[in-house]
């Protein structure tokens, strides 16, 4: 989108050409001329933003998993932001990163390469804490983790690499696992620093101590699959007609299902002295003709009218009429 000028600058470059101060046939000049867009071939674009988007809705998925495990998990009331989706190095994605900091490097079978889950200490020290019995306030002083937190880390990171499965689903099918945790990124030369990864970087809030996890994507991993991180294809598997297996399959579970009938025989009113009083040959007036059908329900919709009666010695009722078919609304 072109620059948009203030009524100043119109003001004062119209007065710059009527002063002579600026030639017209320069500014024409100019504004003919070919427009050059830098390009940085150290830095090469490979996502394309169509990938990025896709990535995207995939961790946005994610996200809601991560939030509803980590509130069982630490019994507490977690939300998780997805804050953004880039790309970039893998140079100055470990530049960025404070030390010691808890990174779990994940092979992600069938796919080559490894995908790095980053969790910046103020949240690290949260968890444990929480994890330990305190409040979770993320308060602690920073220091270097102990055996025991760095297990306990690992633990909880191998459970949400896992959660990573069912978003990435319609994509590609893998089986995430931690094969390390480090503290200290120098130590985490996992690939070249040229490398381009696709950073998704998450906020996470716990009562309030809150931190940022993020997951770095090398592109040579996903390169196999990269036609099928776009939104069209997304949209494509997503939107796929069932087989004859499928139905049949669904025609099953319906035909297996329970439900629930019951049939109203009649009402009457009786006060709680009545009630209690009553003995067995008592007889009550329900307010309904031997004649007139009753309501059969099925749940609590009013679905059948039937009329009462005996089959094989058992009691049983006759479906007389339909008073509303399934597919009419409750209107």
């Amino acid at each position: 989108m072109p620059d948009v000028l203030t009524q100043t600058e119109i003001d004062d470059l119209l007065k710059a050409l009527s002063t002579g101060e600026l030639d017209v046939e320069e500014v024409v000049h100019d504004s003919n001329e070919k427009r050059i867009k830098s390009y940085d071939f150290k830095r090469p674009n490979k996502f394309a933003k169509d990938q990025l988007r896709t990535l995207e809705m995939i961790h946005e998925n994610y996200a809601r998993l991560v939030s509803t495990f980590f509130s069982g998990y630490l019994r507490s009331f977690v939300t998780v932001d997805l804050l953004s989706v880039e790309q970039l190095t893998y140079h100055e994605f470990t530049n960025s990163l404070s030390n010691p900091t808890i990174l779990a490097l994940c092979e992600t079978p069938p796919l080559s390469g490894n995908i790095i889950f980053d969790v910046t200490p103020s949240l690290t020290y949260a968890i444990i804490d929480r994890i330990l019995g305190g409040c979770g306030n993320g308060d602690m002083k920073a220091r270097n983790f102990t055996e025991i937190e760095i297990s306990i880390m690992r633990s909880l990171l191998e459970k949400t690499a896992a959660l990573l499965v069912e978003p990435w689903s319609n994509v590609v099918e893998f089986s995430p696992h931690v094969v390390k945790i480090e503290t200290n990124s120098q130590f985490l030369q996992v690939m070249s620093p040229n490398e381009i990864i696709a950073l998704i970087t998450m906020r996470l809030k716990i009562g309030e101590a809150e931190g940022m996890m993020n997951i770095a994507i090398p592109h040579l991993s996903v390169e196999p699959i990269v036609n099928k991180i776009s939104t069209r294809y997304w949209f494509t598997t997503n939107g796929e007609s069932r087989g004859d297996g499928d139905e049949k399959l669904l025609e099953k579970r319906i035909e297996n299902a329970s439900v629930l009938l019951k049939v109203v025989l009649g009402e009457c009113e009786v006060t709680v002295e009545e009630f209690t009083d009553l003995q067995k040959g008592d007889v009550m007036r329900l307010g309904r003709l031997t004649e007139q059908p009753m309501e059969m329900y099925v749940g609590n919709k009013h679905i059948f009218s039937v009329k009462p009666g005996v089959k094989k010695n058992r009691i049983a009722v006759k479906i007389v009429d339909i008073v509303r078919k399934g597919d009419e609304s409750d209107e």
